[in-house]
């Protein structure tokens, strides 16, 4: 066996010979490698310090003959499978000077693990930044949490920081990470700089509220964003099939909670609203167009606001479909608990609450109601042949509660009278309906909380207009968001910039500083709040003799906290991660105002 005479450095530092970790200044690195080596422990260390900065180490240097320089054996990787090759690759991208330092890093590392030849290097090169540009491209506008700065994120998890803690020295972490971090290492130093934390902060420490906003704000309006880019076409895996579970647009701009026919002015897509007599190929797509908006159930309304629409869809014996009126069945009363999911046989009696209380507003203040029926309700007036038909506005005119079909339980009744401007789908009429006589309900003799309307409808026939219409304003919708003051048409952007002010100045923070209590400042608002002030005040006795200095308490400038944030405002450091969040944030928004104002300019030209 070959005696070994030479050995480099391991990756912990300790020389491979003498087995001990010389200092930086006794060891020389390779400058085909970078590896260290010992420099005592060298067979033929370098005569001088010209040699040194130039040193090759005996691993790189063996495939040279002696007195050859090696410029005169650079060849081409993949002419041979040989280590010479490799070397030579390697000696060729350290000798061009037209590239910088991270230029030769990736060429390096591209050649040590795709096998690429130094010419290929430059074309693989261009293609990774074609590659890199396209995705680019398809990221911007699309994910606002790329505007968040990279030291924002956990140095742990390479995340968001979920519940983010702010150490004195500027680092953010998650809550858990930096806890498990203290307790399993049993110091108070941070993870990434080493530096120390005070004992108080790392038992007890406080959430960065201003990181925590900012970081929410960004993930919901990645929500927003998605949401709005959600298929047209609702779509369904095996599983959601079997739930009835479904996603995609609302087509329509009406509130959820809309009374009344969808009209073309909320129809932004084809500019003529829902019309009577559509038929659409399942409730998915019926929902989408918001004449019915639940997958599954047959009433879509709110206990104390009302119903909007309802689907006949055959799930009740006791429905008796007329088309122009017909009497409808409340919902509830059977058990289905477990995997009886379409349990269709009564187990309590219906009451009128929930759905059914719904309705049953609807018929006392007299709403329209939209109704949808199904090809699968048997013995309707002519049903659609396939899929879902809107059949245009009822109004409910009585309801009340009776014995039903299974002789055992009582179940919620409801008269539905059709009175819409439009004809029935099943008629050839031109105009709409007219207001007609009642019919005749033989089952209301036996019936029990019988409920008519006392009061004029909200919605009813106008004599002079010759149509049907609201005689009252309609209700307003409850998810309606109220109108705000002096309210801002700001971007997702200027939203997050807006989050990140400083709670003193009311402006954007300048060098952002995070207090120990977890609130952030602009560095010079923090100092400026304490100028002046010592950290200890010096206390005498009546005696004249000096007692121990007190620490002075230095309360955060947020009303609502109290907490000593003294040692912040002694050294304070900024918050990396926020600071170039801020830059970020700036520096994209500037970039939008820009090309609008140049759209603009150039449009102005071409004028």
């Amino acid at each position: 066996m070959a005696e070994v005479s030479n050995l480099p450095c391991d990756g912990e530092g300790f020389c491979m010979l003498c087995k001990t970790k010389p200092p930086q200044e006794e060891t020389l690195t390779c400058n085909t490698c970078i590896t260290p080596w010992h420099i005592a422990c060298l067979s033929s260390p370098p005569a001088t310090l010209a040699h040194s900065i130039e040193w090759d180490c005996p691993d790189c240097s063996s495939i040279y003959a002696v007195g050859e320089t090696s410029t005169t054996n650079i060849v081409s990787v993949g002419q041979s499978d040989g280590s010479d090759n490799l070397i030579a690759a390697i000696r060729a991208i350290e000798a061009d000077k037209s590239l910088t330092e991270q230029e030769k890093d990736k060429k390096r590392q591209l050649l040590m693990t795709k096998g690429k030849r130094v010419a290929d290097l430059d074309d693989h090169e261009d293609e990774d930044e074609d590659e890199h540009k396209k995705k680019k491209t398809k990221r911007v506008g699309k994910d606002i949490t790329d505007c968040l700065d990279k030291d924002l994120y956990c140095v742990f998890c390479m995340n968001l920081p979920k519940r983010p803690v702010t150490t004195p020295c500027g680092h953010n972490f998650c809550l858990k990470c930096f806890q498990k971090w203290n307790t399993s290492k049993n110091n108070l130093t941070c993870a990434k700089c080493r530096c120390s934390i005070p004992e108080s902060m790392a038992r007890q420490p406080h959430i960065n509220a201003t990181a925590a906003v900012t970081i929410r704000m960004a993930k919901k309006s990645k929500l927003i964003s998605s949401e709005a880019q959600r298929a047209d076409e609702a779509f369904t895996t095996e599983r959601a099939k079997r739930t009835s579970k479904c996603s995609g647009k609302i087509v329509v701009t009406v509130p959820p909670h809309h009374f009344g026919p969808i009209l073309a002015e909320n129809d932004p897509v084809r500019k003529q609203g829902v019309l009577v007599g559509e038929v659409w190929k399942d409730r998915m797509e019926c929902r989408k167009w918001g004449a019915h908006l639940p997958h599954v159930a047959g009433i879509a309304g709110q206990s104390n606001y009302g119903a909007q629409s309802v689907a006949l869809s055959g799930d009740y014996q006791d429905d008796d479909d007329h088309g122009e009126w017909f009497l409808y069945t409340g919902s509830g009363g059977r058990d289905r608990s477990g995997n009886k999911c379409r349990n269709k046989d009564q187990s309590s009696d219906q009451k009128f609450e929930k759905m059914n209380k719904a309705l049953r507003v609807s018929c006392m203040k007299g709403y329209p109601v939209r109704v949808v029926r199904s090809h699968m309700k048997k013995g309707s007036v002519n049903p659609p042949d396939k899929g879902v038909r809107y059949d245009g506005i009822y109004r409910i005119e009585k309801c009340w509660r009776k014995i039903g079909e299974q002789a055992k339980y009582k179940v919620c009744r409801y008269l539905f009278v059709r009175c819409d401007n439009e004809p029935a789908p099943w008629k050839n009429d031109v105009h709409g309906d007219r207001p007609r006589s009642l019919p005749v309900i033989e089952e209301l003799e036996a019936a029990t909380d019988v409920t008519e309307r006392k009061e004029d409808p909200s919605w009813d026939y106008d004599e002079e207009e010759s149509c049907w219409k609201w005689k009252r304003p309609p209700p307003l919708s409850k998810r309606a968001p109220k109108a705000r003051k002096n309210a801002k048409n700001l971007s997702p952007r200027e939203r997050l910039l807006e989050g990140l002010s400083c709670t003193m100045c009311r402006n954007v923070m300048n060098i952002p500083v995070t207090a120990g209590c977890g609130h952030s400042f602009c560095k010079s608002c923090l100092e400026g709040a304490f100028s002046g002030q010592t950290f200890v005040r010096e206390r005498i006795c009546a005696d004249g003799k000096n007692l121990r200095s007190q620490k002075k308490v230095m309360k955060c400038p947020n009303r609502k906290c109290f907490i000593d944030i003294s040692e912040s405002v002694k050294n304070p450091q900024v918050n990396h991660g926020l600071m170039g969040t801020i830059v970020s944030l700036q520096r994209k928004t500037e970039d939008e105002i820009n090309e609008d104002t140049s759209g603009v300019e150039s449009c102005q030209d071409s004028n």
